[in-house]
C-alpha cells in the first residue's frame, strides 16, 4: 500500500472527512471531485423532494373546493402561502445545523421528517369535514421542506471550490427546485389513478364539467412516502461529513455583524423568494384572473422554466461574475412584472394599467410570467454564487502574514461564514413565498385585482437593481464579484 493512500484512508475514517482542502489543487484532482461530486449527486435528490413538500399545498389548495372542503377563497390562499412562512422561519435554524450535526446526519434526518406532513396529507384529505386549523397546522409543517434549502446549500458549499461554487449551488439548486415544478405536473396525474389499491385509502367523487369522477386526492401526498424513507437511508449510508466544517453558532454568528450579509438577503429576496412567491401563488391567480382556464395544466411550466434557469445562472456569474448578471437580471425582472400588468384583464382596479387588451390577455400573461420565472432562475444562481466569493474575498482581504497557516485559517473562516450567509439568505429570501400569494389576495381584496402588488415588484424590483449597481457590478464597487 502506498503512502498516499495510507494518507487518504486515514483522513477519511467512516464518513467523517478528516483532511478536506478543496482549494489544494492537487488534492481536488486526486479525490476531492470525486468525494465532492457523490455528495453534490445524494443531495439533489434530497433537495428536490424537500421542495415537492414545500409546494404540494399549491396544487392541493386548488383542489379542495371540488372534494366539498368548505374553505374561503382567503382561506385558502393561506393554505397555499403557509408552507413558506413556516419553511423561512426554519431556514433561519436552519441555516447554522450543518456545522454542529455534520451534513450527512443532518441531510438524513431532515430529510426523514418530511414523511410527517405527506402522511398527514394523504389521510385528513380524504375526509372532507376535516377541519381547517388541522389543514392549516399541516400546511406549516410542510414548512420542514422549505428548510431543508438551507442546511443542503451550505453543506455542499462546504465541498466544492471557489471557483466550482456557482455551479455547484447551481445544480443543486436548480434541480432541486425542480421539484416545485414536478409536484404541479405529478399531482392531476396521480390523483386520477388508485395506484396504492387497498393501501392508498379509497377514491373520493368530484364533478367536473357536470361530470362525475373518482379521483384519490391522498395520492398528491403519498406518491412522494416511499422516495422520501430511500432517499434519507442514502443520505445516511453514502453522503460525508466534513471535520474542519465544525463550527459553533457563535463562530458563524459573525455574519449578523457583515453588512454585506444583509445586502444579500435583500437580493436574495428578490430572486428565490419572487421564485418560490410566484411559483406558490401562480395557480390560484391564473384562477382568479382567467377561470376558464385550467390552471394546474399551465402552472408546472413556470417552476420548470425558473428551476432549469438556474444552474445556467451559476455557470453564467462564474464566468462573468455574479454583481453584472444580477443587475441586469433586475432590470429584466422589472420589465416582465410591467408585461404582466399590461396583459392583466382590465378590471375595477384604481392601479390598472389604462392601456392594453381590455378582456385581457391569458397568452400575454403566461408568456410574461414565464419570463419572470426564466430571470428568478437565472438571479438564484448568481446570487448565491455573490455569498461565498464575497465571504472569503473578505478574509483574505483582511488577511495578515503570507504563512500557511495564516492562508489556511482565512479560507476556513470565510467558506464557514460564507456557508452560514448563504443559508442565512436563503431563510430570509424565502418569506417572499408567504408575501406574494398573500399579497395577490390582499389586492384582490381590497382593490379588485392583483395590480397593486403587481407595482410593489416593479417598485422592489428597481431598488435591487440600484442596489447591486452600486455595491457589486459598476466600476470601482465595494466588492466586485
Amino acid at each position: 500500500m502506498s503512502a498516499d493512500t495510507v494518507a487518504q484512508e486515514g483522513a477519511r475514517q467512516g464518513r467523517l472527512l478528516h483532511i478536506w482542502t478543496p482549494e489544494d489543487k492537487q488534492f481536488w484532482e486526486r479525490e476531492g471531485e470525486a468525494v465532492a461530486k457523490l455528495n453534490l449527486w445524494i443531495s439533489v435528490p434530497a433537495l428536490f423532494l424537500a421542495f415537492a413538500v414545500w409546494q404540494v399545498w399549491s396544487v392541493v389548495a386548488v383542489n379542495l373546493p371540488a372534494l366539498g372542503f368548505k374553505y374561503s377563497t382567503n382561506q385558502l390562499f393561506w393554505l397555499a402561502a403557509a408552507p413558506a412562512l413556516s419553511g423561512a422561519t426554519l431556514r433561519i435554524f436552519y441555516s447554522f445545523m450543518v456545522p454542529v450535526f455534520g451534513g450527512r446526519r443532518w441531510t438524513a434526518l431532515s430529510t426523514a421528517t418530511l414523511l410527517i406532513p405527506m402522511l398527514g396529507i394523504g389521510f385528513a384529505i380524504q375526509d372532507n369535514t376535516t377541519g381547517y386549523p388541522t389543514m392549516l397546522m399541516l400546511a406549516l409543517l410542510c414548512g420542514l421542506g422549505g428548510g431543508n434549502f438551507s442546511s443542503s446549500m451550505a453543506n455542499i458549499s462546504f465541498f466544492f471550490p471557489k471557483e466550482r461554487k456557482g455551479s455547484a449551488l447551481g445544480v443543486n439548486a436548480g434541480l432541486g427546485n425542480l421539484g416545485v415544478s414536478v409536484v404541479q405536473f405529478l399531482s392531476p396525474l396521480v390523483i386520477s389513478l388508485g395506484i396504492f389499491g387497498i393501501f392508498g385509502g379509497d377514491a373520493q367523487v368530484i364533478v367536473r364539467n357536470g361530470e362525475q369522477q373518482h379521483v384519490w386526492a391522498q395520492n398528491a401526498a403519498f406518491i412522494w412516502v416511499p422516495w422520501i424513507a430511500i432517499t434519507a437511508v442514502v443520505a445516511w449510508f453514502g453522503m460525508h461529513d466534513i471535520a474542519d466544517a465544525k463550527a459553533s453558532f457563535a463562530a458563524q454568528a459573525a455574519i449578523f455583524r457583515a453588512k454585506h450579509n444583509w445586502i444579500m438577503c435583500l437580493l436574495y429576496l428578490g430572486t428565490f423568494g419572487s421564485f418560490i412567491g410566484f411559483a406558490a401563488g401562480f395557480p390560484l391567480l391564473m384562477k382568479a384572473l382567467f377561470p376558464a382556464i385550467n390552471p394546474l395544466a399551465y402552472a408546472w411550466l413556470g417552476p420548470l422554466v425558473g428551476a432549469l434557469t438556474r444552474p445556467f445562472g451559476g455557470w453564467l456569474a462564474d464566468k462573468i461574475g455574479g454583481g453584472v448578471v444580477t443587475f441586469w437580471n433586475f432590470i429584466v425582472m422589472a420589465l416582465a412584472v410591467l408585461g404582466v400588468l399590461f396583459f392583466l384583464p382590465k378590471g375595477a382596479s384604481a392601479y390598472a394599467l389604462p392601456f392594453g387588451p381590455a378582456e385581457g390577455s391569458f397568452t400575454g400573461f403566461f408568456l410574461m410570467f414565464l419570463v419572470l420565472f426564466c430571470t428568478t432562475g437565472i438571479g438564484n444562481g448568481s446570487t448565491f454564487r455573490m455569498i461565498p466569493v464575497i465571504f472569503l474575498t473578505q478574509k483574505m482581504r483582511a488577511l495578515r502574514g503570507n504563512d500557511e497557516a495564516a492562508q489556511a485559517q482565512a479560507i476556513k473562516d470565510g467558506n464557514t461564514e460564507g456557508a452560514a450567509a448563504v443559508g442565512f439568505a436563503g431563510a430570509l429570501g424565502a418569506y417572499g413565498g408567504f408575501f406574494i400569494p398573500k399579497s395577490y389576495g390582499s389586492s384582490i381584496a381590497s382593490t379588485g385585482g392583483p395590480e397593486f402588488a403587481l407595482w410593489m415588484f416593479v417598485v422592489f424590483y428597481s431598488l435591487c437593481v440600484v442596489v447591486t449597481w452600486w455595491y457589486y457590478s459598476r466600476r470601482n464597487a465595494e466588492m466586485p464579484c
